[in-house]
């Protein structure tokens, strides 16, 4: 499955991470709450009170990047198709007997763009597709700069940049593809649902048996939902959240090569 796929691999350990840590919060909160003042309450309350908070912010800022970054993704992958249209058309610009071999590198090519994410998650299928494609683009700018010698001045203008454009959307794309939400915020995510279902576990420590459960399991499921819409975001590849309908883009321009 690779590592984007590895990363889902905690969400039962936060789950059940979850239900543990508010029933050891509960514990403390029976041993606890008997001697407490209203004082020391007042205090208590306002050190969970910012300790949510700073969860909740963790989470927006967390699920924010991630949304932005399917964004770029989805984006990224109509430029791409657009580009490569673009390129494939200025073909024209060539001379007609060099224009057949081209166009047959450029559906293979694009063909293999496509294969580069359809593969995912399987992360050496993806990059022998990777491997592939960079071949190809060095056989395309061979070809291309080979048949430019016997076209018009200005066909060198017009062709040129579609095909440095085409190669260098390519290469963005990689780089997007591998931009994760960063370990260490994960992990600090982590830590802090963690601790927020430990102060949970204590506030309820007192209520009937199966409101505790109730809440407990209520909270755990909410919590570990949410990690996993912000984790399936910034792996659209691999989870329930997909960008296939945006490698349509791409289908239609193969589609379009005659």
């Amino acid at each position: 499955m690779g590592d984007s796929a590895a990363v889902f691999l905690f969400l039962p350990g936060m789950f059940f991470g979850v239900m543990l840590f508010v029933e050891i919060g509960r514990r403390f909160g029976i041993r606890r709450t008997p001697g407490s003042t209203e004082s020391e309450r007042v205090v208590e309350t306002t050190i969970e009170t910012a300790i949510y908070a700073l969860l909740g912010l963790m989470i927006a800022f967390t699920f924010a990047g991630s949304a932005s970054r399917f964004d770029t993704r989805r984006t990224l992958t109509v430029q791409e198709a657009n580009a490569i249209g673009t390129a494939y058309l200025r073909l024209d610009l060539l001379p007609a007997a060099t224009q057949p071999p081209l166009r047959e590198k450029f559906r293979r090519y694009t063909e293999t763009r496509i294969a580069v994410f359809r593969a995912l998650p399987d992360i050496e299928a993806s990059n022998a597709a990777t491997t592939r494609a960079a071949a190809l683009q060095s056989e395309i700018w061979s070809g291309a700069v080979a048949a430019l010698r016997d076209a018009q001045p200005q066909a060198s203008l017009l062709l040129m940049p579609a095909l440095n454009d085409m190669f260098d959307i390519a290469v963005t794309r990689a780089v997007v593809l591998r931009t994760h939400t960063p370990p260490v915020v994960l992990g600090t995510l982590a830590v802090l649902s963690l601790v927020c279902s430990m102060l949970i576990g204590y506030g309820l420590a007192g209520i009937k048996p199966f409101s505790m459960l109730l809440h407990t399991i209520g909270f755990a499921v909410v919590l570990t939902v949410t990690i996993y819409v912000i984790l399936d975001l910034d792996h659209p590849r691999v989870g329930l959240i997909r960008l296939d309908y945006a490698d349509q883009a791409l289908l239609d321009v193969l589609a379009g090569m005659k």
